[in-house]
């Protein structure tokens, strides 16, 4: 299980993109489709095209890491879209555990977020 901090940046392509590219190929659609820099830290969640893989890339500050989930069985049928001005929306941490299981963030029930204020 890939632990992501909960205040974590994650962003989410909607469209597929091809798994045969590495980390190299990834970091680039970060850049130049997604206009995000790859080294920032955040987390970029990718799906191919037959929505039974998804690929996580992480940057920990010394190295890249690139994550492969493929469902034995199924599909990831409940990808987040966004609203077709943007090829990318940011997702809650916890909204992405759920997406890596194959469960629908939308369809969850969560407590409202909250701060403590000073």
């Amino acid at each position: 299980m890939i632990q992501v901090p909960a205040q974590a940046s994650v962003y989410v392509m909607h469209e597929s993109v091809s798994f045969r590219t590495g980390i190299d190929g990834m970091a680039a659609v970060a850049r130049v489709v997604l206009g995000q820099e790859p080294m920032s830290g955040a987390y970029f969640v990718f799906r191919n095209r037959g929505r039974h893989m998804l690929r996580i890339l992480f940057y920990d500050g010394g190295g890249f890491w690139l994550c492969t989930r493929r469902l034995s069985k199924g599909r990831f049928s409940n990808w987040p879209t966004g609203d077709g001005t943007r090829p990318c929306s940011p997702l809650l941490a916890r909204d992405l555990q759920i997406l890596i299981w194959g469960g629908d963030p939308s369809s969850c029930s969560f407590p409202d977020l909250w701060r403590k204020v000073a």
